[in-house]
């Protein structure tokens, strides 16, 4: 079965409850699963745990006048930039930074990202988030999906959380892009075939969020497509001490295919007479809603 229809399975099945991670390793059979696990012990002896947390990036970017641009950051160690050393090296950071060069207003940032977190505790750190401000953010940048494959949630039920929190956020009126699920198959510590089943979970998890999120109003960059090989093939430059979470220039890199698609959703970058809201490129890995047919989803 190709990933699209897996993508579009898992989504639906999101949608009615139920799930597919479980027919998944219990089709593996007894001795293949033997096997994961053991290598799954090896690949967490292997991967370092030197970081205490991640550094603090709330704050406000830029020095421009007018009302600021609220920018609102959920997810995991990598929304919360566990890795970087300072805040502006965060991937919340370097957009935020980003949008206030580019549009000249003060950008605001309101990052409840926590470490560890899977697509459940979405809901939880929105409504933190929301209590925070005074009125709806502009845009929300969700990165989530890795902690839903390394503890083995069930893929359906870590969609239907994004989406929920995707369907609330476009109900208030904020803008939502989401980095899908990176390539878990590119982090060099872990042996094969775990590797290669962490990479077709990743992937397919993230052609699942990628249907979902853009169902329900939001946009999606396909960070395991984008930049998969370039993490794998310059590992001691793209990922921190612990060969798991990106360094400061991996962070600068994923922002980097972020940025694009955040100032798209806000309608910056537009040439004169060019509509505000333009068509996604999936050269780019980026998808919404009215052209999903276009991307074979």
């Amino acid at each position: 079965m190709g990933r699209a229809r897996r993508a579009r399975r898992i989504a639906a099945t999101a949608a009615y409850g139920g799930g597919g991670l479980a027919a998944t390793a219990g089709a593996l059979g007894a001795l293949g699963y033997g096997l994961i696990k053991v290598e799954a012990r090896i690949a967490r002896r292997i991967v370092g745990r030197p970081f205490d947390g991640a550094p603090d990036d709330d704050r406000t970017y830029g020095a421009g006048v007018g009302t600021a641009i609220d920018v609102v950051m959920l997810g995991d160690s990598s929304a919360a930039g566990m890795g970087a050393d300072t805040g502006e090296q965060t991937v919340g950071g370097i957009v935020c930074g980003g949008l206030a060069a580019l549009t000249g207003r003060p950008v605001r940032l309101t990052n409840e990202a926590v470490i560890g977190s899977e697509s459940g505790d979405l809901e939880r750190q929105l409504a933190n988030a929301l209590d925070r401000l005074d009125r709806a953010p502009d845009v929300a940048l969700i990165l989530v999906g890795a902690n839903d494959v390394t503890h083995r949630i069930d893929r359906s039920t870590a969609v239907r959380h994004l989406e929920g929190v995707v369907r609330r956020l476009r109900g208030g009126g904020t803008e939502v892009v989401v980095g899908t699920c990176p390539d878990l198959g590119t982090v060099q510590p872990i042996p094969h075939p775990l590797k290669a089943l962490l990479r077709r979970w990743s992937r397919d998890l993230a052609a699942a969020q990628t249907v979902a999120v853009v169902e329900a109003g939001g946009r999606t960059v396909s960070l395991g497509d984008l930049l998969g090989a370039e993490f794998e093939t310059s590992p001691a430059v793209l990922f921190s001490k612990d060969q798991f979470h990106p360094s400061p220039a991996g962070y600068a890199r994923v922002a980097a295919v972020l940025l694009p698609t955040v100032c798209a959703a806000l309608g910056i970058w537009t040439a004169p007479g060019q509509a505000t809201d333009r068509m996604p490129l999936p050269r780019r890995g980026e998808a919404q809603a009215e052209t999903k047919r276009c991307i074979g989803w």
